[in-house]
C-alpha cells in the first residue's frame, strides 16, 4: 500500500473506496478569523436558501412521530405499529427509553467538543486522504464551483473493530477514543433492534434482514456547525437521504437544526433530552420496495450558537447486491420498482455527486 506524506504528516494513498472529496477551508476557521460576510460559495441559491422554507404555523404543529424503544423492544404492538407508520410516512421518528446510559450521550458530545476545539493544526493531522471520506474536513465536495456547507466534520469507520483506521482518530486527544467506542457499541444496538423490527414488518422473521444483509457496519460522521452571521443564506448540509439502511442521530438538547421535508414543507426536529432520532436510508426503502421511505432532510444554522451532532450510518456490507426483497413483491400488484445494484456501486454514486435531495434513489427505480 503506497504511503505519502501530506500536511506534514503520513497519508495512506487508498482509503475507503467509496469516493472522495475536494479539500476546502474550514468553516470553524472562517469564523474564528472574524469574517466580515459570508463568503460567496457558501451563499446558497435563493430557492435553496433556509428562509424560502414555507408557513411558520404549519411547521410548529408537526412533530415526527415518537416511539417507546424499551417498548417496542419487548415486541408491542401498539408500539410496533407506530414504527411501521412512522416508516410509511414519514421516514424519521425519535425513540425514547433507548437503554443508551445518559452518561454515555454525555462523554461522546464531550468527545465531540472536544476534538473540534484543538486548534487547526492539530485537527489537520486526521485529514481525509486524496482517495478517502474518512477524516475530518468536509464531504461531497466534487468540484471547485458548487455551493458548500456550513459545516466541519470528521467520519470514522467505527464498526466493526478490523475495520478501523486509527489514523484518523486523535489517540492523544483524552477520552475520545473510549467515548466514541462506547458510544458506538451502544447505538449499533439500537440499530439492530430496529432492524429485527422491520424484518417482522416486511414478513420475515426477526433475523430475516440481518440474514440477508449480514452484520451491519456503522460509519460515524460528527459534525460541527459554527453559528453564522446570516443563517438565512446558508445551509448547514444541503437536502439529502441517506445512502446505508438505518441512520441513529444524537444531537443538542437545546439547539434546532435538523429539517425534515415532509409532504413538501421542511419541518423542523424539535430535540427531545437525551432522545436519539432515527431515519430510513436509501438501501431499506430498496429493499421495502418502497413501502418505508428514506426522506430528504437537511441541517440549517444560527446566529448564537455552534452546534453538534453524530450520526451513525449503519450499513450493509459493500459486496451485498440489493434489491426489492421477495417478501416485498406481489406481482401484479406491486411489481419490483427499483433495480437491483451492488451496494458499493450505488453508495460510489451517491458519493460522487453534490447533495442533491433524492436523486440517487430515483436513479435505480424501474420507470414504468
Amino acid at each position: 500500500m503506497d504511503l505519502k506524506v501530506e500536511n506534514g504528516c503520513i497519508k495512506e494513498d487508498k482509503g475507503l473506496g467509496w469516493g472522495k472529496s475536494l479539500p476546502v477551508q474550514s468553516v470553524q476557521e472562517i469564523v474564528r478569523n472574524g469574517y466580515q460576510s459570508v463568503p460567496e460559495r457558501y451563499i446558497q441559491e435563493i430557492k435553496d436558501r433556509p428562509s424560502s422554507i414555507s408557513s411558520e404555523s404549519l411547521q410548529a404543529s408537526l412533530q415526527i412521530p415518537i416511539i417507546d424503544f424499551s417498548l417496542l423492544a419487548k415486541g408491542d404492538e401498539h408500539e410496533t405499529r407506530k414504527l411501521d407508520l412512522a416508516c410509511k410516512e414519514w421516514g424519521f421518528f425519535q425513540i425514547r427509553n433507548h437503554g443508551v446510559q445518559v452518561k454515555i450521550l454525555q462523554k461522546m458530545k464531550a468527545a465531540m467538543v472536544a476534538f473540534f476545539e484543538l486548534p487547526l493544526m492539530e485537527k489537520k493531522k486526521f485529514a481525509m486522504g486524496a482517495n478517502d471520506l474518512e477524516g475530518y474536513g468536509q464531504a461531497y465536495v466534487v468540484s471547485e464551483e458548487q455551493k458548500l456547507d456550513w459545516c466541519d466534520l470528521v467520519a470514522l469507520k467505527t464498526l466493526p473493530l478490523e475495520q478501523r483506521n486509527l489514523n484518523f482518530w486523535p489517540l492523544n486527544l483524552p477520552g475520545f477514543k473510549e467515548a466514541v467506542e462506547e458510544y458506538s457499541i451502544e447505538v449499533q444496538k439500537v440499530a439492530e433492534e430496529i432492524n429485527a423490527n422491520l424484518s417482522i414488518l416486511m414478513g420475515m422473521e426477526r433475523d430475516g434482514l440481518k440474514r440477508y444483509q449480514g452484520e451491519l457496519k456503522q460509519l460515524m460522521r460528527m459534525n460541527y456547525y459554527p453559528p453564522c452571521s446570516s443563517p438565512d443564506l446558508v445551509v448547514g448540509v444541503s437536502p439529502h437521504s441517506d445512502g446505508g439502511s438505518l441512520t441513529v442521530l444524537l444531537q443538542d438538547d437545546d439547539i434546532i437544526g435538523l429539517q425534515i421535508k415532509h409532504k413538501g414543507e421542511w419541518i423542523p426536529v424539535k430535540p427531545i433530552p437525551n432522545a436519539l432520532v432515527v431515519n430510513i436510508g436509501d438501501a431499506i426503502e430498496i429493499m421495502s420496495n418502497g413501502v418505508y421511505k428514506s426522506i430528504e432532510h437537511r441541517a440549517i444554522t444560527n446566529e448564537k450558537k455552534a452546534r453538534i451532532s453524530a450520526a451513525a450510518f449503519a450499513h450493509v456490507d459493500e459486496e451485498l447486491e440489493i434489491g426489492p426483497l421477495d417478501s416485498m413483491v406481489d406481482d401484479p400488484h406491486r411489481p419490483p420498482m427499483y433495480k437491483k445494484i451492488k451496494y458499493i456501486d450505488y453508495i460510489r454514486q451517491v458519493l460522487a455527486r453534490k447533495m442533491d435531495g433524492k436523486a440517487h434513489t430515483d436513479l435505480v427505480k424501474i420507470q414504468t
